[in-house]
């Protein structure tokens, strides 16, 4: 069984399993599925703002396809959520992102 189709069959068990959804997003980026990758980066987000990996690469997407805005507001968002976290290590690589893009 291929690794989407693995993913798949976890959320049909546990459909609020943001790990899981966060690594079929990121196989979704592999097959340059960018907006699938996108939808579950957004649901994981809006239902789990908390989960700071996932505003890197939701980011990281929208530079990808040329939406610089959103992406800045993104990695506002995470480094917000890293800062309430007390996640420094998140929170420096969100500001790095941040900073290629508005500097």
């Amino acid at each position: 069984m291929d690794r989407i189709a693995k993913l798949k069959e976890f959320l049909i068990a546990n459909p609020a399993d943001s790990f899981v959804q966060h690594a079929l997003a990121l196989e979704y980026i592999k097959l340059g599925d960018d907006e699938v990758a996108r939808r579950l980066f957004e649901e994981i987000l809006n239902r789990e703002p908390g989960y700071i990996g996932s505003y890197y690469h939701l980011g990281k997407l929208l530079e990808r396809n040329d939406n610089t805005e959103e992406a800045v507001k993104v990695y506002e968002r995470g480094m917000e959520e890293a800062k309430k976290a007390g996640d420094n290590h998140a929170f420096g690589e969100l500001r790095g992102a941040f900073e290629e893009l508005t500097f």
